[in-house]
């Protein structure tokens, strides 16, 4: 697939740096030998979301050099689909293209997802990994997590699909005006219906450095994708709660068919006792259920936005500060 140059007159690239100092220089390189084929002007939008290696230096040295680069740097660490979502809010693109800073979504794929959407006249296109060099463990919860959020939420896509994807600004602009906090951003990508193309395409392994996204990150985006979009849960609780409730009335039945027809049988301790500590469980279980969504209301009333920027450097050399 060739790199000439479509009708888009602006890309903008978003990446999420978090603790990527040595990809940074070969990230640029890579990004500056592919995009400027592909348009007529175009941004990468760096957002550090709270590094402890100096990659925010890294993102000012890359900024002073290329006039292309506008680097974000996050309050602290907020997460990647947060420093996603920051970087949307950020972009001047007609396409805007999300990847990973880690180089294992290959820069010179970009084309190849701008050339699906244009081909196809969607709105979308995301790359789906048809071989990639990550862990067992990773690709074990990845794996899950999808499972999981097939089943449980009414948000469905392809099995293997990355965040690396492009998109068109008519489709975001949609997503940007809703004002939801708890959920992630490309959780209500695909919640919107948003038709996309899929590109296969390989992973590589990563270019540098280690993975920040471990097991309690992996659960917190699959505990968001249920609490936010799915009712599943409660009704789960709520018709354990039903088939408990009846269970508990036929055995106080029984018990009073044993006591009536024998009444010389001892009443019996150690059943009751199960009995009691196995609802006390299930009820604490479901108080749980209830104030995780509770919790989530809690947040969307108080209004809290998903990131915090402490500093901007734009396309022209400037430094701005956000509170």
């Amino acid at each position: 697939m060739n790199t000439q140059k479509s009708h888009i007159a602006f890309i903008s690239i978003i990446v999420p740096v978090y603790n990527d100092l040595l990809v940074l220089d070969e990230l640029n390189s890579r990004l500056m030998n592919i995009i400027p084929s592909l348009c007529d002007d175009f941004e990468i939008i760096l957002v550090e979301d709270g590094s402890k290696d100096g990659s925010w230096a890294k993102i000012e040295e890359l900024n002073k050099a290329n006039l292309h680069i506008v680097g974000i740097k996050l309050m602290r660490n907020f997460g990647q689909q947060n420093s996603i979502a920051a970087g949307m809010d950020h972009t001047r693109g007609d396409v805007i293209v999300i990847m990973d800073s880690d180089l294992q979504d290959r820069p010179e794929d970009i084309p190849k997802l701008i050339q699906a959407m244009e081909i196809e006249h969607k709105d979308m296109a995301i790359a789906k990994w048809i071989s990639r060099k990550d862990t067992f463990i990773k690709k074990f919860f990845s794996g899950l997590f999808f499972k999981v959020s097939k089943r449980i939420t009414k948000i469905n896509h392809e099995p293997g699909l990355g965040v690396f994807r492009a998109i068109r600004r008519t489709a975001l602009n949609q997503i940007l005006c809703i004002p939801e906090k708890t959920g992630t951003i490309i959780s209500l990508i695909y919640w919107s219906g948003i038709e996309y193309a899929v590109v296969e395409l390989h992973r590589d392994p990563r270019y540098a450095g280690s993975s920040g996204y471990n097991l309690k990150k992996m659960l917190k985006l699959t505990f968001d994708r249920i609490f936010s979009y799915s009712l599943f849960p409660i009704r789960i609780a709520s018709t354990i709660g039903v088939i408990i409730g009846i269970a508990s009335f036929l055995f106080g039945v029984f018990l009073i068919i044993r006591k009536v027809l024998f009444e010389n049988i001892a009443a019996g301790w150690t059943s009751t006792l199960v009995v009691l500590a196995f609802l006390f469980g299930l009820n604490f279980f479901f108080l749980g259920i209830i104030g995780e969504y509770l919790g989530r209301i809690y947040l969307e009333t108080k209004s809290r936005p998903k990131y915090v920027i402490s500093r901007i450097v734009n396309t022209d050399n400037k430094s701005n500060n956000e509170k």
